[in-house]
């Protein structure tokens, strides 16, 4: 049975992705200013932010970027022509393309990423509030569906042993 939407949660989530869609072109500008298209910032950014363990191959990047192999070839191409990334292939598997940052590659992340972490320190406050408010109108609704099933999360009713 759905929920019917609240106008508090219809604005909240317009103003979620108002600071979304800011936050992204914000971003596009600096990274601009910086000498990098913004898809080359979101590569060097996505090449250093990998899960630990994780290794950056032309796959693992186009998942991360949600972009077709052959576009994140291009990227990198573009990065390796300017110095910023270097392609190896794989060890064991010839076929494995790797890619790693160069120290130019780095230090323009660094420029770009410091800038972004600051404006995120100073205004992320109103992300976080914006969702907030659509995790509050949650809640309750979270609450009534675990009294409705014990099981869930462990949630065991006792048993007396008969």
């Amino acid at each position: 049975m759905a929920t019917e939407i609240t106008s508090a949660e219809y604005r909240a989530l317009a103003e979620l992705r108002y600071l979304i869609r800011h936050f992204i072109r914000e971003g596009d500008a600096v990274a601009r200013r910086a000498g990098l298209e913004p898809q080359q910032y979101l590569l060097l950014l996505a090449i250093r932010g990998l899960p630990e363990g994780e290794e950056a191959t032309i796959r693992a990047l186009a998942e991360r970027l949600a972009l077709k192999h052959h576009s994140v070839v291009e990227l990198v191409d573009r990065l390796e022509t300017h110095g910023y990334v270097r392609r190896t292939r794989g060890r064991d598997d010839r076929r494995r393309v790797l890619v790693t940052l160069l120290p130019r590659g780095e230090r323009m992340l660094a420029q770009v990423a410091q800038h972004r972490i600051g404006e995120l320190r100073s205004t992320g406050h109103e992300l976080v509030c914006a969702i907030d408010q659509l995790l509050e109108s949650v809640r309750p609704w979270r609450r009534r569906k675990q009294a409705e099933n014990p099981f869930q999360k462990g949630r065991v009713p006792n048993r007396k042993a008969g």
